[in-house]
């Protein structure tokens, strides 16, 4: 993580060199300097393949430090899933611990690759925006305007538009995509509902099955299926609310940048390099202040994946627990003693008629307790 975060302020520093370039490069051009614009030129091939080779180097740093990261927590999820025969009762009880095999491969990548990506850019969007910000308040200076005949002076006003105009976009991103977490959320269940019952059908298949049973079989393929479809659908919807933020955002922000600077073009009191480098600068700026806009659906998708982990680690403990109790109480007596178990479980238990129904299967446990009633039933039976 180290490396990471020194390669993240080198990109900063040659970023930084750049926008310099670009100034020096304008004006000469204006001035039409043809050997200071001979010489920008060789300084850009220098500074682009420095650019280059960091950008190569923050790949390797940053996808070592997930692949490590994603090894290390499905070890521990497996692990947790193995271990006790949790993954013979996991699917006993109902929520998002189901499907624990998803939980596991898909989940807990998104869980792992995202976060470093997120961690990282969050870290050079506040690093750009802090160095980007002094240029534009040295640049830009001061603006003097009349609004209804009164005059004021708005000092560093290229930051305070910058800022202004990134809390608009953000603030409005936010209240359209308001929703986007919960619909990623549902749709990545539903995905994963879908491939546990293709994978349920499989595995009947492999015995015999009666025609109905097929039918049946199919018939829970289909809905799940549908379920997809209809969260992809909801899903789409987000994407394209969120778009009209994103994509105006990425076509206006240069230009917002150029035409903020027009006043003291016009009054001399800016080079061409000098807007130019103002209007980098603003870009850069943006990009920064609109982290969020440009990172929510991998954002959201992050905390939906990184949510379902955390719920299937909880399911494991709630196992845990639930055999530490099982133990306490003396359930694994032989099949003589089965029923006067039973009796002291049920009599501590805060609901006794549920037990009663989670035996006879009635009901689906929902809590450590009737887990472990269950497991209890089921280790009898095999004495």
């Amino acid at each position: 993580m180290a490396a990471l975060v020194v390669i993240t302020v080198l990109q900063l520093l040659v970023q930084y060199r750049l926008n310099i370039w670009n100034r020096d490069f304008f004006n000469a051009l204006e001035f039409r300097d043809g050997a200071e614009i001979w010489h920008q030129t060789h300084l850009l091939a220098l500074f682009a393949a420095l650019s280059i080779g960091l950008a190569v180097t923050a790949v390797w740093g940053r996808m070592t430090f997930q692949r490590s990261w994603r090894a290390w927590v499905s070890r521990h999820l497996i692990d947790a899933w193995l271990g006790g025969g949790h993954y013979l009762h996991i699917e006993l009880g109902i929520g998002e611990h189901q499907n624990a095999e998803y939980r596991i491969t898909e989940d807990a990548r998104l869980a792992t690759d995202a976060p470093i990506d997120l961690v990282v850019g969050l870290l050079a969007s506040v690093l750009t925006a802090g160095t980007f910000v002094v240029v534009l308040w040295h640049v830009g200076g001061a603006l003097d305007a009349t609004v209804l005949g009164v005059s004021f002076t708005i000092p560093g006003y290229l930051v305070v538009a910058a800022v202004a105009y990134a809390m608009l976009t953000t603030g409005t991103l936010m209240i359209v995509g308001r929703h986007m977490i919960g619909v990623i959320e549902s749709k990545n269940q539903a995905e994963a509902e879908l491939k546990y019952a293709v994978a349920h059908l499989r595995e009947r298949a492999t015995g015999r099955m009666s025609p109905s049973d097929v039918q049946g079989a199919a018939s829970d393929v289909g809905s799940a299926l549908s379920d997809v479809l209809r969260q992809w659908h909801l899903l789409a919807w987000q994407y394209m609310r969120t778009t009209y933020i994103s994509h105006g955002n990425t076509l206006l922000a240069p230009l917002v940048g150029l035409i903020l600077c027009v006043p003291h073009y016009v009054q001399g009191t800016m080079l061409l390099g000098d807007v130019t480098q103002a209007a980098a600068a603003f870009l850069a700026v943006q990009g920064a202040f609109n982290w969020l806009i440009d990172n929510f659906p991998r954002l959201a998708e992050c905390l939906s994946s990184a949510n379902r982990v955390g719920n299937l680690l909880l399911a494991f403990d709630q196992l845990e627990q639930a055999e530490e109790w099982a133990a306490s109480t003396k359930m694994e007596g032989g099949a003589a003693s089965q029923g006067a178990a039973g009796n002291r479980l049920v009599q501590s238990a805060p609901d006794q008629a549920r037990f009663v129904e989670v035996a006879l299967r009635k009901i689906e446990p929902s809590t450590p307790y009737e887990l472990a009633y269950l497991r209890y039933l089921a280790r009898a039976k095999t004495q």
